[in-house]
């Protein structure tokens, strides 16, 4: 039942999501920052993070995708590269207790951004909405995000409705300057009459909430 305009070229986005060993969390991040180029030879990755708060243990990679065909190549190839194969995929497998991933589209009135300079955090932000996707919650759920667009205290870096995976979820992706002045800026928001107001007319399509606070990894274009 998801269904409304999405972006009109085939670009899609994998969002993959691994539940690490919490005592191999620190040889995983170590391992990927020191070898993930073997993998980003055969494909754009957007930004690889790890969990910090709201949930633990957690690692978030997106990547980009022309179409399913330049997915498919792109899979065959990397199943044939030894060095991917050898020196991180058969290390990195026995740390993980969960894999998940997703198939999305950026939403049609958003781009993917960047942040205005390195360092900083991010947030990434789960609604789970009400069947019917963009044709039913789209508006309201666009003006909520620039509401807070609108408040200048955080920088929005892409909102993705999903095609595979869970239906009707749409992620978020944030860039602050630090937690304290995500939190700040979040204060004075809730004091913003035409943010409350925002937000109350879009929380009537909203299932569920979940948020997390990010940490980008040394080897991640978006830093």
């Amino acid at each position: 039942l998801a269904t409304g305009p999405r972006q009109s070229n085939g670009t899609f986005y994998e969002i993959r999501t691994y539940e690490v060993k919490p005592v191999k969390m620190k040889e995983f991040l170590e391992m990927v920052n020191k070898y993930l180029h073997f993998r980003t030879a055969h494909s754009e990755l957007v930004g690889f993070w790890y969990s910090e708060l709201g949930v633990m243990n957690k690692v978030f990679h997106i990547w980009k995708y022309d179409n399913f065909a330049h997915r498919t190549a792109v899979r065959h190839a990397i199943a044939n590269d030894k060095d991917w194969q050898e020196k991180l995929t058969s290390v990195l497998l026995p740390m993980i207790e969960k894999q998940h991933n997703e198939v999305a589209y950026l939403v049609p009135w958003c781009q993917l951004g960047k942040p205005p300079k390195e360092g900083g955090v991010y947030e990434w932000v789960t609604f789970q909405m009400k069947p019917g996707g963009p044709a039913l919650w789209g508006e309201a759920f666009r003006a909520a995000i620039n509401a807070h667009i609108n408040t200048g205290y955080t920088k929005l870096i892409g909102v993705f409705h999903t095609e595979y995976g869970l239906l009707n979820t749409v992620h978020v992706l944030w860039w602050n300057e630090s937690p304290d002045h995500r939190a700040a800026g979040r204060h004075s928001a809730h004091e913003d009459a035409r943010v409350v107001a925002a937000v109350r007319d879009s929380v009537r399509f909203l299932e569920s909430q979940q948020n997390a606070l990010l940490i980008p990894l040394q080897c991640s274009p978006l830093k």
